[in-house]
């Protein structure tokens, strides 16, 4: 483990007054591989399509692991290989595991597949998908339909979507209540407030039911336009008519009130939810712990912290943040890095990139090496967003010589680079028709 702030002048964070864990006992190997460290490892080459499916194979083979895939890891291998735009390998890959006995288990897969069409914008791929690849292996239903359309959705291609639902005659499915949902939030994702509202009200004239994730996604997407105190008012709306309100709806209120009125509001609503029997979950702590930290109240946002792991919640990702988002001091911000990695909370890519533009702003180089480092030891491949944020910083010093360097190393893992013309990057020249075209596939 790296440390990373030295021990003579290590910070008295509230993070560090917490209860520390009992020594952990000496880690002993697993005797062989299992499905979880299957999934973990092809995360971790993620960014290495060669690799990951590498070791797939290696994993599932007898010569190998020889441990069969899961649901879970199939579906890993096939949206690492959809985001490098290797679909006919995707494909491949799913299609080889079809089991006539049971064919929902390429339903993950299935899902990661048209996610992947839907972010590349290839339309009529996805489409094509799900007519055919979805119909060969009985996967042609309504769960399926819905995933395709999640996924139009989920990638502001809410039109088509939107089409796929109602622009023929009967549609290829009756538009219910779960159809309306996806669509109302493909909207609010995609900003498209007045088409959401239109939707909203649609839903009333054809006579579809609104429950509880209607209210919720109507809930949220009015406090995310500005209007967090037509959220709220809906929210009341909601207890009025009897609705049972989840946590989830209780989470977009809180965010909603403290939004519109500040967080002492929000910790209000927070206890008349403890009070109302609802079970805060991690993401109640974390909207809360935002709030206070966007107004600048650090010490009440560490108490909060204190008051989730009494509650069962420990810290995510997310937590810390809240936390990094809005510290203001670099020595502040590297400790609290520190104990995430010894309380072993992983960061993600976005955590890493964060930090490394923060530091990168800030003028502080050895904050971003420290972080670079820690990212590789933890196994992460960096990205381009990562690559991008370190050549920012390094070019921000003056460092042009090690800034090329990094540069070149993006460019030669295939990583879409970003140009710039101190470093006079070269981008890749593109290929004839000819070296594109795939037997069998164009």
């Amino acid at each position: 483990m790296l440390f990373l702030v030295r021990r003579h002048r290590r910070l008295a964070l509230p993070f560090s007054s917490l209860h520390a864990p009992a020594p952990a006992p000496a880690p002993t190997l697993p005797s062989s591989l299992d499905a979880s460290a299957v999934l973990k490892t092809l995360s971790l080459y993620a960014n290495d399509w060669r690799r990951a499916l590498d070791f797939f194979h290696w994993s599932a083979s007898p010569a190998g692991a020889n441990l069969p895939p899961t649901a879970a890891t199939l579906a890993r291998a096939v949206d690492i290989l959809g985001k490098h735009f290797e679909f006919p390998l995707a494909t491949s890959l799913l299609l080889s595991h079809h089991d006539p006995g049971d064919p929902t288990f390429l339903r993950p897969a299935l899902r990661a597949l048209l996610n992947r069409l839907a972010a590349a914008n290839l339309i009529d791929d996805a489409l094509h998908a799900f007519e055919s690849t979805a119909a060969s292996i009985g996967l042609c239903d309504e769960v399926s339909f819905h995933i395709l359309v999640d996924a139009l959705c989920d990638h502001r291609r809410v039109d088509e979507a939107d089409h796929l639902c109602f622009g023929k005659d009967p549609p290829p499915f009756p538009p219910g209540t779960k159809t309306h949902n996806l669509l109302l939030r493909g909207w609010a994702k995609a900003h498209a407030w007045a088409r959401l509202r239109q939707l909203w009200f649609d839903m009333d004239r054809r006579g579809v039911a609104k429950d509880l994730h209607s209210y919720s996604i109507y809930m949220d997407a009015l406090a995310k336009s500005g209007k967090p105190w037509k959220a709220f008012k809906v929210f009341k709306e909601m207890k009025q008519r009897g609705i049972r309100i989840d946590t989830v709806a209780y989470n977009t209120a809180i965010h909603a009130v403290g939004m519109a009125q500040g967080v002492d509001s929000a910790v209000r609503l927070y206890r008349q939810m403890v009070d109302a029997g609802c079970k805060p979950n991690i993401a109640t702590y974390n909207a809360i712990i935002k709030l206070f930290c966007k107004e600048g109240r650090f010490k009440e946002g560490y108490a909060f912290v204190q008051q989730m792991r009494k509650t069962g919640c420990k810290p995510d990702v997310l937590t810390y943040h809240c936390f990094f988002q809005y510290l203001s001091r670099p020595q502040e911000v590297l400790g609290l890095f520190e104990k995430m990695l010894e309380r072993g909370c992983q960061p993600r890519m976005d955590t890493y990139v964060m930090l490394i533009k923060r530091f990168g702003r800030w003028g502080f180089l050895r904050p971003v090496f420290i972080v670079w480092k820690a990212m590789e030891e933890q196994g992460l491949s960096p990205d381009a967003f990562a690559y991008n944020a370190l050549i920012d910083a390094l070019l921000q010093k003056g460092m042009v010589d090690l800034a090329r360097k990094y540069d070149e190393k993006m460019l030669a893992k295939g990583l879409s680079p970003k140009p710039r013309k101190e470093l006079g990057t070269k981008l890749p020249e593109a290929e004839s028709d000819s070296d594109n075209t795939l037997d069998g596939v164009l």
